[in-house]
């Protein structure tokens, strides 16, 4: 989930998302801006080589729309955008066929990573209002491509209409990147409470929180997987001594790197980690498949310019064999997930851009 990820595709230098994130904010400026001439048909989303991909929907038009996940029922998409003239993303939801969208959050500050809780009466996502209901700054691109992380940010809950807002996370500094597992029981979320970018477990209710990750580094964007016994996450843990010194820097100044990402995966309670990818490349927004086998996510890894600019959907098994190649756009598609049923894909894409900087969420039957 998932961060601040607005998008478009990116300014790099090296590799890399926020939607992140997963909730990281891609701000999505410089990207190779195609736009296809005949705006939403069904039968010109699809590109060649996309033979996952059936029936392609676009679900909304115009603005930074991203990381749309699916209710427990599949029958809704809860997700942040910003449009109507504001500075920073709210949180929508609206049917999985793309009607009736309406704002949930309640316009103040800046939020990121929603999630509807089983049975689909309530949500969660994470907000910077209760620190400062001014929408904050952008990050300080004189700095290089970085990630800005909100110390304001907490997690916060709702009525699935966005009324009787309760603050769930109330520990000192950032907390964001929050997902429910399937059962309903966990929610899994990224947090800076130690000093570092960890992962971190809690009952629905707030209570009983446990620490997952202790290396050095960035671990976030994670999402549980279909029967609630795994955790698939990306992750950068600095090995060298300038590259330790470099991460500790950013993160004093409330920044990240979105440079190089792996996939991982533990068990629901943080034993267990493998890394998945070694792709060298920004690998992000990972979920697993409906059969727990595979894992599908973004990144630039098969990027043929030199900035990296291109993100892509991939496949791979969960032992990191048997990498494919998803979609075949050459701007940005990222922020997959599948529905509960396994039957359908929401995704976040370039494809189909009004004008340069749009990006909007895209449905499809999955096909085997």
């Amino acid at each position: 989930m998932k961060f601040l990820f607005l998008l478009a595709v990116i300014l790099i230098s090296s590799v890399s998302p926020s939607t992140a994130p997963g909730a990281f904010e891609i701000e999505l400026k410089l990207f190779s801006y195609k736009p296809f001439l005949s705006f939403p048909q069904t039968d010109n989303l699809t590109i060649e080589g996309e033979r996952h991909f059936k029936n392609i929907k676009q679900l909304s038009f115009g603005g930074e729309n991203a990381e749309a996940y699916f209710s427990s029922d599949g029958k809704q998409l809860i997700f942040q955008s910003k449009r109507d003239g504001r500075g920073c993303d709210q949180i929508y939801t609206m049917n999985a066929d793309g009607s009736n969208a309406q704002m949930v959050s309640n316009g103040e500050g800046r939020t990121t990573c929603s999630y509807f809780f089983k049975g689909n009466r309530k949500i969660l996502y994470a907000s910077t209002f209760l620190g400062d209901k001014k929408c904050p700054p952008p990050a300080d691109y004189s700095k290089g491509y970085v990630w800005a992380i909100y110390p304001d940010y907490d997690i916060v809950t709702a009525d699935a209409d966005g009324s009787n807002i309760k603050q769930l996370t109330t520990a000192k500094g950032y907390d964001a990147e929050a997902t429910i597992s399937p059962d309903g029981k966990k929610i899994i979320f990224t947090s800076m409470r130690d000093g570092d970018l960890d992962l971190y477990v809690m009952d629905k209710s707030g209570k009983n929180v446990k620490r997952l990750t202790t290396e050095l580094g960035y671990d976030g964007g994670a999402f549980f997987s279909p029967d609630s016994k795994q955790i698939v996450y990306r992750a950068f843990h600095p090995k060298t001594d300038a590259e330790i010194a470099r991460y500790k820097q950013r993160l004093a100044e409330n920044l990240i790197e979105p440079t190089v990402f792996e996939i991982w995966t533990m068990n629901a309670d943080g034993s267990n980690k493998r890394q998945v990818t070694k792709l060298g490349a920004a690998s992000f927004a990972p979920f697993f498949t409906p059969d727990g086998k595979r894992i599908i996510f973004c990144t630039n890894y098969f990027a043929t310019d030199q900035r990296k600019r291109n993100f892509d959907l991939a496949l791979i098994n969960v032992d990191g064999s048997d990498l494919e190649r998803v979609t075949f756009n050459e701007t940005f598609d990222g922020f997959p997930m599948f529905s509960p049923d396994g039957k359908k894909l929401v995704f976040a894409s370039n494809r189909n851009a009004a004008k340069q900087g749009d990006t909007n969420v895209f449905i499809a039957d999955w096909v085997e």
